[in-house]
């Protein structure tokens, strides 16, 4: 990447956030700015390599002493375990319930 971009001051004044944004981005390799054609600033962006997603929070989570992450969730038996497909409300609002309307009748 051999992408030089030659700014005026005052145009660099007035487009400074948009050319750092060029940097992060690496857009643009370096940044020279001149005033009155002479230069007298250069900037690059950081010499650091982004890490990686992967493996990135590695480390920071803790699970405690005897817990089974494999361990089934719900103490109940599972609809599908069972070959039911779709279960079906008591008082037709087509969401689950708790049942207490099929009680009150």
């Amino acid at each position: 990447m051999d992408d030089v971009l030659e700014v005026s001051a005052s145009e660099f004044k007035a487009r400074c956030l948009a050319i750092f944004k060029d940097l992060e981005s690496r857009r643009v390799s370096r940044v020279l700015v001149t005033r009155r054609g002479r230069p007298v600033a250069e900037l690059t962006p950081p010499r650091i390599e982004l890490p990686t997603l992967w493996g990135a929070h590695r480390g920071s989570v803790e699970v405690a002493p005897g817990t089974d992450l494999t361990a089934p969730v719900v103490d109940e038996g599972l609809d599908a375990a069972a070959g039911v497909l779709h279960r079906r409300c008591c008082c037709s609002t087509r969401t689950r319930c708790s049942g207490s309307t099929a009680a009150r009748r």
